[in-house]
Order: structure tokens, then sequence, then C-alpha cells
């Protein structure tokens, strides 16, 4: 533990050391200057008591904290702000496939990787153990972030134990062949193993200790506080659930299974150090196992260490994601706050006394539209969070596809040639219809763009496909649709591929996209069971597919011949409102009085329950919210469904959960923001069904 407070010292010596470092001339700039991500990255490293080290930049100017300066040893302080191939240009040839791996947005991890390195004076064999994430700011992958592990100890270390190993077993052989009893020459054993500076030990099948080198015992000491003897059973030395444990192990080994664990063994009192352990059965003349023997390596520094590089990249991960999250919100806020402009200057020019009626009729449509547009957005948003409350029927998708290909000459121009490519053989996949057009279209627009208005673009089907692996999840070997739209375009650079479908995310001019299209098409397809798939290349285009799950075609049965429009408005029909928001509430009860119905108001479905008593106490339909405190608008559907089944019942939702999950159980659903038009249409649609 000494030596290692002495570099933890060090580390906050040097550290102090590179805050106190001026910037100015390097191509970073004074610390004044720096943007937000870079001084977010800078400051993670210097609170972290592992080796790290950041290039940043077009020439990647080397940053790194104190733990990492016991690395570069002569090399500090002359490194800092210096291009890190300059820096290790010694082992540049080795680490520079990573970085570039890491620059292209990859994470790249490896362990024991060998380097001859020249830190003090003189070339020596170095082992480490590396982890290089990829640093982005607004404009994309600007750096990398790297966590170093020098592990040449360890690895050294193994390799002596393992020709410690070697040894051991090619005079075991020796001793098996010419043994003519059952005599173990435990005199050879000790003689080998007391020259090891890992612990190692035997033992009997009764876990007595047969012998053991001062390794062990100088071990066993510090951790246990006190000293083990000859014929001491193992075991019974160690806490109760630690024996147990040590039990099972060395009965593996007895019975003759020769085998490395990692384990944590120790005097909770004092130290509980995590020991890697190899366990080897010793034979006898007679070819039965006589005992066997541990040979310990204490491996808790690697252990601490590998957990500190996980809470690190753990850390940086939060840390992006928030950047994420701000990026989303800003994206949110700047979009809503455009349309909420357009809404209130239309309300206040409505305002205007003496207003033409063509320009009343103009506002009036800008203020529908811009609703239309805002209920849009929330669509995508829930699409990408994949929280959109679908409406899944079965279709057969080579007829949709016939449609879209159809309306897509309106969407993409006279210059882009669409073209359809469709099998013999109908293939059906049950999903939301109206939202898998929508992907279609967002993804036409996208290679419109990526064409400049000018080219090919091919929509392709292809039946019972298996699903690959698509960006580190799981494929399926179930029947997919595989629906490809291909385009002839500029293609998409490798930086940007691993981030097409974040959320605002758009290589395209401010103002020409929100970049939420793509994003809408990734959560329908995972919100439907599928994935979205992307290939692409500079120069040559891009071609995008779609998978969602093959179903067999439905049954066909006939309609039942309900007339949707059979009652007219209101007709003095009674309505039961069931809404916990005041303004909502009032308004929906008013529009329902304009257009002729009869309405009452409950502020919650256990209101709601009591005020139908159990007749249903005269109402024709009740429409009710699904999102209210206490029972929900589904479980008081769910109840009346039960009490009064002839009472028909439509729910009314901005996003719910349950509906994303579970769907709408089979009632009527109107989506807010809803027009007085459309909260008419589904009233005499369920009126008349009931009837």
């Amino acid at each position: 533990m000494g030596s290692l407070e002495h570099r933890l010292d060090d580390s906050r010596v040097q550290a102090e050391a590179i805050h106190a470092y001026d910037w100015t001339d390097t191509p970073l700039g004074p610390r004044s200057v720096w943007s937000a991500a870079l001084t977010a990255v800078y400051e993670m490293m210097m609170a972290s008591p592992l080796a790290m080290c950041a290039g940043w930049g077009s020439e990647l100017t080397l940053i790194y904290n104190g733990a990492y300066a016991d690395f570069l040893a002569a090399r500090h302080p002359a490194a800092l702000g210096q291009p890190i191939a300059r820096v290790w240009h010694d082992v540049w040839p080795d680490i520079s496939p990573l970085i570039e791996r890491a620059m292209a947005g990859g994470q790249v991890h490896h362990t024991d990787m060998h380097l001859v390195m020249t830190r003090k004076g003189h070339p020596e064999d170095t082992y480490w153990t590396f982890a290089y994430s990829p640093l982005r700011d607004g404009s994309g992958v600007v750096g990398f972030l790297d966590i170093a592990i020098e592990t040449t100890a360890g690895v050294l270390a193994g390799r002596q134990r393992d020709e410690a190993h070697r040894r051991l077993n090619l005079r075991n052989e020796d001793l098996e062949n010419a043994a003519a009893t059952n005599t173990v020459s435990l005199q050879l054993f000790e003689s080998i193993v007391q020259s090891d500076e890992a612990p190692i030990l035997a033992f009997d099948h009764g876990y007595r200790v047969l012998a053991f080198n001062q390794a062990h015992d100088d071990d066993f000491q510090r951790v246990m506080g006190r000293r083990q003897q000859l014929g001491d059973v193992l075991p019974d030395l160690f806490p109760a659930e630690q024996a147990a444990a040590l039990r099972g192990l060395m009965d593996r080994a007895l019975a003759g299974e020769r085998f490395v664990i990692i384990q944590e063994f120790g005097d909770p009192g004092r130290e509980v150090p995590t020991w890697e352990i190899t366990y080897t059965p010793i034979y006898g003349g007679d070819g039965r196992v006589a005992g066997a023997f541990h040979h310990a390596r204490n491996i808790s520094e690697r252990v601490r260490a590998e957990a500190e590089l996980v809470a690190t990249q753990e850390a940086l991960r939060q840390s992006q994601k928030m950047e994420a999250v701000g990026q989303l919100t800003g994206g949110v806020a700047h979009d809503f706050n455009n349309l909420l402009t357009i809404i209130r200057s239309s309300v206040d020019l409505l305002r205007k006394p003496d207003l033409p009626d063509e320009r009343r009729r103009r506002y009036m449509d800008a203020v529908s539209d811009t609703v239309e547009r805002a209920a849009k957005l929330t669509g995508q948003l829930l699409a990408f969070a994949r929280r959109q409350a679908l409406k899944p029927e079965t279709f057969e998708v080579g007829a949709c596809l016939r449609g879209v290909a159809d309306m897509l000459d309106t969407v993409t121009g006279s210059r882009i040639r669409v073209g359809l490519e469709l099998p013999e053989a109908p293939c059906h996949v049950r999903c939301d219809r109206s939202q898998f057009e929508t992907a279609l279209i967002n993804m036409a627009v996208n290679a419109r763009d990526a064409m400049d208005g000018e080219g090919a673009l091919t929509l392709r089907l292809a039946c019972g496909r298996p699903m690959p692996e698509i960006r580190g999840h799981a494929g399926s070997r179930s029947a997919f649709a595989a629906v490809s739209l291909i385009d002839t375009g500029t293609g998409i650079a490798p930086a940007d591929l691993a981030r097409i479908f974040e959320p605002f995310f758009t290589t395209k001019e401010v103002g020409k996209g929100t970049g939420l299209g793509l994003s809408q098409v990734f959560g329908f397809a995972k919100q439907s069971g599928g994935d979205l798939d992307v290939v692409s290349a500079l120069g040559t285009g891009t071609t995008f597919t779609l998978y969602l799950p093959e179903v067999e075609a439905p049954d066909e049965r006939p309609s039942d011949g309900t007339p949707e429009a059979g009652v007219v408005d209101g007709a003095g029909r009674r309505v039961l409102v069931v809404e916990d928001n005041v303004e909502v509430g009032r308004f929906a009860t008013q529009i329902l009085q304009d257009l002729g119905y009869m309405t009452e108001w409950a502020a919650n479905a256990e209101a709601a329950l009591e005020r139908l008593d159990g007749d249903g106490a005269g109402f024709d339909v009740v429409f009710s919210d699904v999102v209210m405190p206490g029972m929900g608008g589904i479980a008081l559907a769910e109840a009346l469904r039960r009490r009064l089944p002839d009472l028909p019942v439509v729910l009314a939702s901005g996003y719910s959960h349950v509906l994303a999950e579970e769907g709408a159980h089979g009632f009527e659903l109107l989506h807010k923001p809803y027009s007085a038009d459309q909260l008419s249409h589904v009233l005499r649609r369920a009126i008349a069904r009931a009837a």
C-alpha cells in the first residue's frame, strides 16, 4: 500500500503542475476559450486517479492527467500541448490504428498489448490495457479519450507462474513414471516452489496443509494475521462463508480437475484481496490423486483499476447522454417556439376589429396548420422514444409500396426516377400502416436531398428474410419483410453513420431539416418488433433497409355494414366527459354542447363510476382522458366494459406509456390535439356501432 500511496502523491504533484500549464501557444489556445465539451473532458481527466489522456482537434493535441505523466517519464512535461504522434513517435505505428478507429466513432478496447517503449533512455518491453473512446462536440467527432493501465508487471508475473507450472508438471510426469509407491516426492515440490514469488500450497484429501512456500506464508500472515502450520486443516483457518467455498474448490482439484478461478479470500477485519488461483492435482505412482496444490496471484490492484476504468467509461457515457438530452431539449424548444410564434401572432391579428374575411381565414388556417405541425413534431418525438400509441393492422406490403411509390413522384420531383422491385408472392406485416408510410416518406425525403433532386430511388421488397445483427443488436432467424430504399446520392460519411438516428442530428443546412425523420423511422421499427439498417459509402449512395416481422395473411371477413355517419351531430345525446384537467374539461364540454350534445363532467374516474351507477344513468357514451390521477382511463373503460357492456367508451390521450406498450385495448382512441370535427366523428361512430 505504501508504494501505491507514493504514486498517488506523485500524481497529485504532477496534476498541480498540469493545472498550472499555459496552453496559450498550443493549437488549443488558452483554457478561457476552450469549448464546454473540451473543458468537461479536461476536468473529468484531472479528477480521475486512472491514467488518462486525450487528443483534441486536427493535430490531436495531447492533454493528460497526473497519473498518465508517470507513463511519459522523461517526456513529461514537454509532451503537454504537443501532437500525440510526435510524443509517442516510437510506438505510433502500433497505436495509430486504435486512434483511427476511435476517431471514426468506434469504441476500442485492447488487453495486454505489447509495446517496445523508450521512456528512460533505453528500449523496454511493456504491456498495456487501453480503452479508446471518441469525443464529440456539436460538429461530430473532434478527438479521442484514452484510459491506460500498464500491465507489464502482471504479464511478466504470469509468465513466471506459467513457467513454474510447466517445470513442475514435467517433474510430476517424471515422478509418476518412476514412483513405485503412493509416496508423494514433496521434497522436490518444495525445492521448486520456494523460489517462486507467488504463494503456493499443497494439501491432501483431508484438506490438511502438506507444504507451502515462503511467499504463501508471508501473504497468509499479512491477510489473516497469523502463521499457518503443517497439518492445519486449511478451510478451518477462514471465515465460514469462505471456508465452504474453499472446500468446494479443493474437492474439485482432489477429484482430478485442473482449473483457474478468481475469488476473494481474507480476514474481513484486515484485508480481503482478490486472488487468481490455479488448482492442480498431484498424482501418486499408482496414478491416483494423492493431493493437490494451489498457486495464487494477488490481482486486487488490477481488479480495482478495471473497476475504475468501467466507472470512468460509464461517467463518459453519462456525459455524452446529457449532451444528447441537451441537444434534444434545445431542438424541441427551438421548433416549438417557432410554432408558438405563428400561433400567437395569428391570434393577435384575429383580435383586430374590422379584419377582412379573407385575412381572417388566412390567419385561422395558419393556426390550424401550425397545430398540425406541432402534433406531427410530438409524434416524431414519441416515435423516437418508442412511446407512440400505434394502431397495428395487417396489410400486404407490396400493395402499400405501390401506393407510396405513386405518391413519391410529388415528393421527390420529376428529375428523380422512382423504381419499384416487388416479389411475385404476397407479403404481409402487422404494424401501424400510417406510421409505416410516414417512415418511407421520411427516408425518401432524405434520399432526395442526398441526390440534390436528381438521380434514381429504388423501393425494393424482399420477403421471408432473417434479420441480421444490426449495430450490435441481436438478429433473428424468423421471417421478416425487408423494405429497402436505395438512392444514388452522395452517401454518408463514416463518422456520421453512428449518429444519424440521434434526435435533431442532421447534416443539412440550418432550416432544411429538423433531424427527427430518421429517429422517427428507427423508433417505429424498434417498437414494431423490427430494426433499421443502413449501408453507405461516400460517392456511391445509401441503402436503408427497414425490417418488420412477417405474418400470415388475414382471414377475409365481410363488413358489418355499420354506417359511420348514421347519427346526426349531437341530437341531444348524453355524454359523460371524464377529464382531470379543468381547462380541457371545460373546453371539451363546450365543444360537445355546441355540437348539440347534452354533457356532464366528472373530474376523475372514481366520480364517473359513481355517477353512472349500475345502469348507465341514461348516458349514450363516455368520453374519457387516459392519463388521470388514481384510476386511469383504460382501467375505467375496462370496468365499464364488464359492468355496462352496451355503453360505448371513447378514450382521448396525448401520450400514455400504457397505450404505447399495450395499445387501446379495443376501445375507440382519439389523439390529442383533436378538432371539433374529429371529436364529433369518433363519437358518432362509437354510438352508431353500439346501436
